[in-house]
């Protein structure tokens, strides 16, 4: 910490608890756009929140009363109301008699404690930041164990005045980890009270009401100070190599053929595939080459994430999940710009992205990033805009105006850009596909068009509780094929999403997501927690199981349109990268071959992006996008959890390294790596040994 932050660090952690304060009332903005509240009433050590959120037809909406000790923590905690999807919310924390005992939806428990603990809300709202930053920032370190699991740590960034003039608010802004994936940033003001929440891109920032114009300052810090992290944790992260690399002793997989090879040996000079050769398993190691030894293990190529929305700090647990490459379908212009470029340019962690440009319709559910235009004209305005700036697609959302769809669609195949999205509210998949679409995104939007019935808003949170019907849904009807017809005659593919719609569909509170069971554990506390519950309303067993046979009619409807030669295209709507081997996991599940899910995750989505004579298989004077896994994911799809290697561009990655840097707890050990003998001897070249290759040789030598 610098020393101009240590005396209002002292002040704060000295300032009485946010208890003294009486009224705080705060606003949620998003692309510009008040879209929710949040209302903090204290009297002495009780505190009452209401929070509310309506962005895009959806969000939470609850609330909690609390009490607090005279250090700031909860000694009484209860949240109620609904989560983002309506699932239902009954939360409570108590302390009393030594003891704290809890319940949400994702747990129960007790445990003594000699004092009171830091609970860690699962249906918090962003006043828990505040909370838990005003709690951290008294111990020594600012860190703390909390409850029911983990670490939690702040870390003051940045000091400065929200506003000017007499307005002009001294805040400081703290940088909140360990309790979600990545970490959140807390402006408090002198007197510890919460001043706002904000991140970089498009996501919600909560604000103080009154100073909404701070907004972009906001957005534009987070990105600064995000950026600063990422940079630092690519210093950390990537290993560069001066020599050749090779992998010996691995299997290769080949996508086109859905074969996997016998032992061999691929070798990768800066970002380019040199050679693929037989193994030869008595040939020494050479001496002017590092060495990797795969220990049996196959390669295949990097994996993509076709339905993605990139936040800075998601590129790290892309690569380390394998996944080199993604689609962005929709984002913060300004941000995703910035991200692309320092991308290119080696700065960063992150797959490779595609940009989608996002173009919504006016309504009170619209979604607020992209563009938004008023008329027709203005929306191809907006996809000149897009077609200049190198994007791949324009992608239209829920709102938009069924019939401008065509028009929008025309100028962007003029312009050589690819036309995607949702089905529009009051429109078909039949009529968007006749008016231009090259594919549809989420596979229940395709689906809607099957079930909905005229004049059913799917704006509304409907989009996925009207999946409960697909169970008697009969994939021989005629509307049905004909729409399955009409996707084969105009070669339209579909992103699929389907594990994001498991997890809305079948997460029940209390019990780990299906396909979440090995990894889940090994998150961050409130990660883990926010993933133990009930996305939607859940008022019988009747609805239960429709939700049930409902996800299974999703997944035989992905067979159905396999077996029809729909190009499938692996989307998630998530970025953690375990969703993408999620996906695929659920193609095998729908009917596919294990290989035939790995091709459809590289070779196709290449294909896809015109990009095949450069990436999606592993062959010699290709981009070396490739993933080092344990065992044979073509006899189990499984196999592509545990990557140990993935180089993105010849850059190497070692999962292990990248989890422990996160805070998450690795899946595998690095494979064994022998630095090049010769380039350790050159004295010419004037490379240390963590220079050469990335990190200290000792760490991974036989």
């Amino acid at each position: 910490m610098s020393r101009a932050l240590l005396p209002l660090v002292l002040a704060l952690a000295a300032a009485p608890p946010a208890a003294q304060a009486a009224d705080e009332s705060l606003v949620i903005v998003s692309n510009g756009e008040t879209v929710g509240s949040l209302k903090i009433h204290t009297q002495g050590n009780r505190v009452a929140v209401d929070y509310r959120v309506d962005d895009n037809g959806r969000g939470p909406k609850h609330h909690e009363d609390l009490v607090l000790d005279p250090s700031g923590v909860p000694t009484s905690w209860t949240i109620h109301g609904t989560s983002l999807m309506g699932g239902t919310v009954d939360e409570s924390y108590a302390y009393a008699g030594q003891v704290a005992r809890w319940k949400s939806q994702a747990d129960a428990g007790s445990q003594a404690f000699a004092r009171p603990p830091l609970y860690i809300a699962n249906d918090d709202s962003p006043y828990a930041l505040a909370l838990y930053a005003r709690a951290a920032m008294g111990r020594p370190d600012h860190c703390l164990a909390v409850l029911p699991s983990g670490r939690v740590c702040a870390q003051a960034v940045r000091t400065f005045a929200l506003g000017s003039g007499k307005a002009a608010l001294p805040v400081t802004a703290w940088r909140i980890t360990g309790v979600q994936l990545n970490p959140g940033y807390v402006l408090l003001d002198q007197a510890g009270r919460l001043a706002g929440v904000f991140g970089p891109g498009a996501d919600g920032t909560t604000i103080r009401a009154g100073y909404e114009a701070q907004v972009p300052m906001l957005a534009k810090l987070a990105t600064e100070l995000e950026t600063a992290r990422a940079l630092a944790l690519q210093q950390q992260l990537a290993h560069r190599f001066a020599t050749p690399l090779r992998i010996r002793n691995v299997h290769v997989f080949d996508p086109a053929s859905g074969t996997r090879s016998a032992l061999s040996a691929v070798v990768v000079m800066r970002d380019t595939i040199t050679q693929v050769l037989p193994e030869d398993p008595a040939a020494p190691d050479p001496a002017d080459e590092t060495v990797i030894d795969g220990q049996g293990g196959t390669v295949y190529p990097g994996l993509h994430d076709m339905h993605s929305h990139a936040t800075l700090p998601a590129g790290l647990l892309y690569l380390a999940a394998g996944v080199t490459a993604t689609r962005d379908m929709g984002n913060d212009n300004a941000f995703l710009q910035d991200l692309i470029t320092r991308v290119d340019a080696g700065q960063v962690a992150w797959p490779r992205i595609v940009p989608n440009g996002f173009i919504e319709g006016r309504s009170p559910y619209s979604a607020r990033f992209g563009f938004i235009p008023v008329s027709v004209d203005e929306a191809l305005k907006d996809v000149r805009w897009y077609a200049a700036r190198g994007y791949a697609e324009i992608k239209i959302y829920n709102s938009m105006n069924p019939d401008w769809v065509a028009p929008i669609a025309a100028e962007a195949h003029r312009l050589g850009l690819k036309v995607t999205g949702h089905v529009p509210a009051f429109d078909t998949p039949d009529r968007v596909i006749a008016d231009g679409y090259d594919s549809i995104a989420h596979v229940n939007q395709l689906m809607l068009g099957w079930i909905l019935q005229p004049g059913e808003d799917s704006r509304t949170p409907l989009r996925l509780t009207a999946m409960a019907r697909a169970g008697s849904l009969d994939l021989a009807a005629p509307a049905v094929q004909h729409t399955v017809g009409l996707m084969q005659q105009h070669h339209v593919a579909l992103d699929t999403t389907a594990s994001i719609l498991e997890q809305l569909m079948l997460s029940r509170a209390g019990h780990v997501p299906p396909g979440q069971e090995d990894f889940l554990g090994h998150m961050p506390i409130g990660f883990q927690r926010y993933r133990k519950r009930s996305f939607v309303n859940l008022p019988d067993a009747a609805t239960d199981a429709a939700y049930h046979s409902g996800f299974a009619k999703v997944l035989e409807t992905i067979g159905m349109l396999h077996r029809a030669g729909i190009v499938l295209l692996p989307g998630t709507d998530e970025a953690t990268g375990f969703a993408v081997q999620r996906e695929l996991e659920l193609y095998v599940q729908a009917g596919l071959t294990p290989a035939e899910a790995l091709r459809t995750g590289t070779l196709d989505a290449e294909r896809f992006f015109g990009r095949e004579g450069q990436l999606g298989t592993i062959a010699r004077g290709k981009l070396a996008d490739l993933v080092l896994v344990p065992g044979n994911p073509v006899e189990d799809i499984a196999a592509i959890r545990r990557p140990r290697l993935v180089l993105r561009g010849g850059v190497a990655y070692f999962p292990s390294e990248i989890y422990t840097a996160l805070g998450i707890a690795p899946f595998t050990t690095p494979p064994p790596l022998h630095p090049a003998k010769e380039a350790l001897a050159s004295q010419d070249a004037g490379l240390t040994a963590r220079s050469a290759f990335g990190y200290e040789i000792a760490d991974h030598a036989d």
